[in-house]
């Protein structure tokens, strides 16, 4: 025989848990001292281990019960209606997986769209050793090639309507 706080301990739970679950009627002590303390058996530790199975796998306490109480064949149907549940959970957990990776993907695109300038923009074509006119030859190409993306860009590099129009109609003359 052992005390509600053995009994706990040998189990991974709290006294409160072995308490809680006796205010449900999923445990009963053996028997109560004359001090009124409760004592347990192996029989309820057996118990107790099996609750404690069921939990881990996810069952709620109302599937433990029924499990417990009715010594049936139910054990594999609560099991399988548990493992669709399951899966059901899963599914909704990783489409919380893609929301948020979007959500991620949008953020760093929009602080890529904010890092890019038209003077940075400049920097770099003028370090690769593009002259004014090797800009002006580029944007000509892109304007013919690609005349909708040659737009998208200018406006990603923050450049005013008014430049990117006098820039798109130097590009077509080309």
């Amino acid at each position: 025989m052992v005390t509600v706080s053995k009994l706990a301990r040998s189990c991974g739970l709290s006294r409160s848990t072995i308490l809680y679950y006796e205010s449900i009627g999923l445990l009963r002590p053996a028997l109560r001292s004359t001090s009124n303390y409760r004592s347990y058996s192996e029989q309820e530790l057996s118990r107790l281990r099996q609750i404690c199975a069921y939990r881990d796998a996810g069952l709620k306490l109302a599937d433990i019960r029924v499990l417990l109480e009715e010594r049936s064949n139910q054990a594999a149907g609560v099991l399988k209606r548990r493992l669709l549940e399951l899966d059901e959970e899963i599914e909704v957990l990783r489409e919380h997986q893609k929301s948020i990776l979007r959500l991620l993907r949008a953020d760093e695109s929009t602080w890529r769209i904010e890092a890019m300038t038209k003077d940075k923009w400049v920097s770099i074509m003028q370090a690769a050793g593009f002259s004014e006119e090797d800009m002006l030859r580029w944007h000509h190409q892109f304007e013919q090639k690609a005349p909708a993306e040659h737009q998208e860009f200018l406006e990603f590099l923050h450049i005013p309507a008014a430049e990117i129009g006098a820039i798109r109609q130097r590009s077509g003359k080309k």
